[in-house]
């Protein structure tokens, strides 16, 4: 560990360049003449709820200048159904002049107090709306008469289609009429373009061409195989049919409308969580990928931050605090600071550094009596109003820490992309009313064993331009000390590319023996595989690597985030009740009286050093270690009120 810790130093300027030239690159496609990058504001942003109803201008500045006071950065403004779902209610229609003008009002007042402003792309969510045409609609495998409405959305109770995210030319028409109609707004500041996490209908999922371009990619036909496409037997064609399925929604989708977004001189921040792709391909291709919890457990997160450290994306956002408590809104108004900061230290420990409040309702003046269903409520009359500006400021401050230097890296960990293909559906214990496949990778997680390190995930799009100098691996300029590998099955690409590492030095923990994925076998694979097995820098032992000793070393380790910022160390260590967490919390789960010590050891450039951790109740830790290896701790102190448990 200690000759890791040296590297370090030897590697920072080098890193940095590569993230200055990331970021360079951001500002030539995104930033308007500012040099800044998106988001340097690290005060949470809110959700913003306009319900499709009269919208006054008195109301949206009263409610911008409330946010402001409790130290909210930004709004994302989000487009959805009228509240009391009356179609025949007053309502500012959809895509008209007047509401550009009011969207717009509602941008260039953000910018006249130094507030963020983004911008759903479209109404609801998935995109799609009454303008979009049934040839541009989503599709399934076997019935064309199959039609995914739009519900809920703007236009309630007409619901339009569903765009298909399989077709470059729909998402083009959709996005013309959404660009025209938000230009106006686009205009000052830097503002993002959203997409929320995939709500299409992935069973069988299909578009014109599809099996012209399987046939072609292939060599057979996968018609005879989609009507049981998720049955045991099926796991080679079902492999093909995801990653082909993978492919095309990148091409056809999330990279237009980052592109989109350029053009309309903003940027896009992005949930790919649960769609049907190569998940670490899809959050790179976009500029700031955005996690969410509680609807995924705060683990994911540790994916979607991968993406972006692998790319050089300086941002990780999080949807935050979305049901909290459960499905769809338990305790609403009755929610605790101390819980939302529970989970806010296990996002931060996971790779976040941007909070996004799931969130704010419209109110107009004096009134808060319209929620959202499925949130923690951000209003005057909800029970953390008066808990709003000091809880602000912590997440800021946290934030702000968790953006400074470059990320810490050690480990590559092959993330097991065919292994969720192949599997088809979740077990029925894990799944719930929107998540049935395993392809989402919402229970993936690192194995037990690399407690302490700070895996990276990492996928064959990025092991291909990964080279090998000393042992290291270098992607991008980051270094990784090894390649971890634990897989029921790989690509034979993947296999080349990891083979060809191997042979070049380095060490790779093949952790069993992997089955060749997809439908017909390449004959080469198995030799392939017994070569790589025998090479002494390969084995099914972590402890046989000789590649150091893992960051932090102790007994029940909490989750941990690191950061290196020149020759110093950040280190944000989250409260151990923040660890592990899973959907939903109970009510008052944060709720603890006594201080936690935990006694750990540092690998640092000088060797190990003992450091005791003290946690007194509701607290997270940020430790800095400094270039003489001093152990310091950063004030990031904040005392919500203490919680109550199960009050109902």
């Amino acid at each position: 560990m200690n000759t890791k810790y040296s590297m370090i130093l030897l590697i920072t300027t080098a890193l940095t360049i590569v993230f200055l030239t990331s970021c360079s690159e951001l500002q030539k496609r995104t930033i308007k003449n500012t040099g800044e990058l998106p988001v340097q504001d690290a005060r949470p942003y809110t959700r913003w709820w306009w319900f499709a109803s009269e919208i006054k201008k008195t109301d949206i500045k009263n409610q911008l200048d409330w946010l402001n006071e409790n130290h909210f950065g930004g709004v994302e403004i989000a487009f959805i159904y009228p509240i009391n779902r009356d179609p025949n209610a007053k309502r500012v229609p959809w895509l008209s002049p007047e509401w550009t003008e009011l969207v717009t009002y509602a941008k260039q007042y953000c910018d006249s107090i130094g507030f963020g402003c983004d911008f759903t792309f479209g109404t609801l969510w998935p995109f799609g709306g009454t303008f979009v045409a049934d040839s541009n609609r989503t599709k399934v495998y076997g019935d064309t008469a199959f039609k995914q409405p739009l519900r809920l959305s703007w236009t309630h109770p007409d619901t339009g289609n569903v765009i298909d995210h399989l077709n470059k030319g729909a998402f083009d028409r959709y996005a013309k009429v959404m660009g025209e109609a938000l230009k106006p707004a686009m205009v000052g500041s830097n503002s993002a373009l959203f997409c929320d996490s995939w709500e299409v209908e992935t069973h069988k999922i299909w578009t014109k061409g599809f099996g012209e371009k399987f046939k072609a990619k292939y060599g057979y036909e996968i018609e005879p195989f989609m009507d049981k496409i998720y049955d045991a037997g099926n796991e080679g064609p079902r492999y093909d049919y995801m990653k082909l399925v993978a492919e095309m929604v990148l091409e056809n989708f999330y990279i237009p409308f980052t592109e989109k977004s350029h053009e309309l001189d903003g940027y896009s921040r992005v949930q790919c969580a649960g769609s049907p792709t190569d998940i670490i391909d899809a959050y790179a291709a976009v500029d700031i990928p955005e996690t969410e919890a509680m609807l995924y457990n705060p683990g994911y997160s540790q994916i979607v931050a991968s993406a972006a450290v692998l790319s050089g994306k300086p941002i990780v956002s999080a949807e935050t605090f979305t049901c909290l408590y459960g499905w769809p809104a338990n305790y609403i108004r009755k929610e605790q600071t101390a819980d939302l900061k529970l989970m806010a230290d296990a996002l931060f420990a996971n790779g976040t550094n941007h909070i996004i409040w799931h969130g704010t309702p419209f109110n107009p003046v004096g009134i808060d009596t319209i929620y959202f269903y499925a949130s923690v409520h951000v209003g005057e009359k909800g029970n953390i109003s008066k808990d709003l500006r000091e809880f602000n400021q912590y997440l800021e401050k946290v934030s702000d820490f968790m953006r400074q230097g470059i990320p810490y890296t050690d480990i590559a960990v092959y993330i097991p992309q065919e292994d969720a293909w192949i599997a088809g559906e979740l077990p029925k214990e894990k799944q719930l009313p929107w998540a049935w496949g395993e392809y989402e990778m919402r229970y993936t997680e690192f194995n037990e064993e690399l407690t302490g390190f700070q895996p990276t995930w990492v996928n064959n799009s990025f092991l291909e331009q990964g080279r090998v100098q000393d042992g290291k691996l270098t992607i991008n300029g980051l270094e990784f000390n090894m390649l971890y590998v634990d897989v029921n099955y790989i690509d034979f690409e993947a296999l080349q590319t990891i083979k060809k590492l191997a042979n070049e030095g380095l060490p790779v923990c093949l952790k069993k023996s992997p089955k060749q994925a997809g439908y017909r076998k390449d004959p080469g694979f198995q030799k392939l595989l017994y070569e790589m097995e025998k090479l002494p820098n390969v084995s099914s032992e972590l402890a046989n690597l000789n590649v150091g000793e893992p960051l932090i070393s102790g007994d029940k380790i909490p989750e941990f985030r690191c950061r290196v910022v020149g020759d110093e160390m950040l280190i944000f260590i989250s409260h151990p009740m923040a660890a592990d967490l899973t959907y939903p919390l109970s009510y008052g789960q944060s709720f603890t009286d006594s201080a936690f010590t935990k006694p750990i050891k540092i690998n640092t450039r000088n060797g190990e050093k003992d450091a005791e951790l003290i946690f007194e109740p509701y607290q997270s830790l940020l430790l800095k270690i400094q270039s003489g290896s001093e152990v310091s701790f950063e004030n990031i102190e904040y005392t919500p009120p203490v919680p109550v448990k199960n009050i109902e």
